[in-house]
């Protein structure tokens, strides 16, 4: 063989080990995380509180991909809409992990679409990371491996508004818990049934009387015979978990029968978006309360982990942007911003430092270790999720609810009293649209 031939054959084999090295460092160069996000961003969900939660989501996925990703992985957003619709939701998770390839799905505000969907991910072998549907029946005694939930269950959030009344029965409504007469009324899918089944575990433990406990269907046009018992139940506190229009509808056709009671205790949801309250029903939401996880706005800053305090503030601007006008600032776009920085802060920076990469088997690994104490998230509570063994497998054993008050175009911390801002005012004054005084 010629000198020639051999510097030509050299020359190539040159050339061709360098671009391998250009591939392979370009490839390095290009590593991401491709996350499926999926919220309700039209039907009737949307407006009642899932397209909050997806700008929250999107806020905070927006500023980790303007600061260049996370520990080397750049990120890369597919939003879906799940059209208020379970099928659709579990289409388009399946679209999303199949068809676009995404690394994981993160969102969801149904509870009625998380326990398909859950399944169905399972299945698929693929991590999901839910920031904000709260039924027990997502999790409880389903042994899920890639499934986990940083928010409280909906049987949390009825169990905490039953507290709430029986500890303050006595000094606000001159009765003893056995004499306090309380209605359960909920939607029928399954958010509104874990948290009403919340509601009445708290009510037999509290000694309330339990006067109407009833379900009905979200899309119902009319709620007029609910409005009938309730006047024939005569509860002193109802207890209510709707999304909207569901509870826009109750409470017109509840002014126009006439029903009167002392107190109004919603459950997320519908309730938790003050806007589309007042809205839809004007100054007969003054007094209502709330359970929800604490708006960011409102949790004691000198008690949260202080790199939190700028980011709160970032999420305040964004949503200001994005809502100019806004009364009081939901607490739904607080929590889907929270529980998404949580994921990407400590479960995949952690993945991938730890356990080699963001396959769902080192998200799981990553997500089974998170330890972050009470403070340590904008909402306040902490993280501790439940492994294998666990009945509620994937649940984040430290989330916890709060009750707030709407007093004038305001939201208050009334419950528990370790966060509480202001004495709730008990039962409604007189002169208010529910009050028989």
């Amino acid at each position: 063989m010629s000198k020639g031939m051999i510097a030509r054959l050299m020359g190539g084999t040159v050339a061709a080990i360098a671009a391998l090295g250009l591939a392979v460092s370009a490839q390095a160069q290009e590593k991401k995380i491709k996350i499926g996000v999926v919220y309700d961003l039209t039907g009737p969900l949307a407006g009642g509180g899932s397209d909050l939660h997806y700008l929250g989501a999107k806020i905070m996925i927006d500023n980790f991909i303007k600061q260049g990703g996370v520990e080397g992985y750049k990120i890369e957003a597919v939003y879906a809409d799940a059209q208020s619709k379970p099928d659709v939701a579990i289409n388009e998770a399946v679209r999303l992990i199949e068809q676009e390839k995404v690394d994981m799905v993160l969102g969801f505000y149904s509870s009625a679409q998380c326990v398909p969907v859950a399944a169905r991910v399972e299945q698929l072998k693929k991590f999901m990371w839910i920031t904000t549907c709260i039924s027990s029946a997502v999790l409880e005694n389903r042994n899920l491996k890639y499934v986990f939930r940083a928010q409280p269950s909906g049987s949390q959030f009825g169990e905490m508004s039953m507290d709430f009344i029986e500890k303050n029965a006595k000094e606000k409504f001159g009765k003893d818990p056995k004499d306090l007469r309380v209605a359960i009324i909920h939607e029928d899918g399954a958010y509104g049934v874990d948290v009403s089944k919340g509601n009445e575990a708290g009510a037999k433990k509290a000694g309330f009387n339990i006067v109407l406990k009833e379900g009905y269907a979200a899309t119902a046009p009319d709620l007029s015979a609910l409005v009938t018992k309730l006047k024939r139940a005569r509860p002193d506190v109802i207890f209510h978990t709707g999304y909207n229009p569901d509870i826009t509808l109750f409470h017109r056709q509840a002014r126009e029968g006439g029903l009167k009671f002392s107190a109004l205790i919603g459950h997320g949801a519908g309730y938790g978006v003050y806007t589309k309250l007042k809205e839809g029903l004007g100054n007969d939401v003054n007094y209502f309360y709330n359970v929800d996880p604490i708006s960011i706005w409102e949790t004691n800053q000198k008690s949260l982990d202080q790199k939190l305090l700028p980011l709160i503030k970032m999420v305040g601007e964004e949503y200001d942007k994005a809502k100019p006008g806004t009364t009081i600032r939901s607490a739904h776009v607080g929590m889907a911003a929270s529980n998404t920085y949580l994921f990407f802060t400590e479960v995949l920076a952690p993945a991938i430092k730890k356990h080699g990469g963001i396959d769902p088997d080192a998200l799981r690994k990553a997500a089974l270790e998170v330890d972050v104490p009470e403070g340590g998230t904008m909402l306040g509570f902490g993280a501790k999720f439940a492994g294998e063994g666990s009945p509620v497998a994937g649940q984040n054993m430290r989330a916890a609810p709060v009750v707030v008050q709407y007093v004038d175009d305001k939201a208050y911390v009334v419950w528990p009293k370790s966060q509480a801002q202001k004495d709730a005012v008990l039962p409604f004054p007189a002169g208010t649209v529910y009050s028989a005084k």
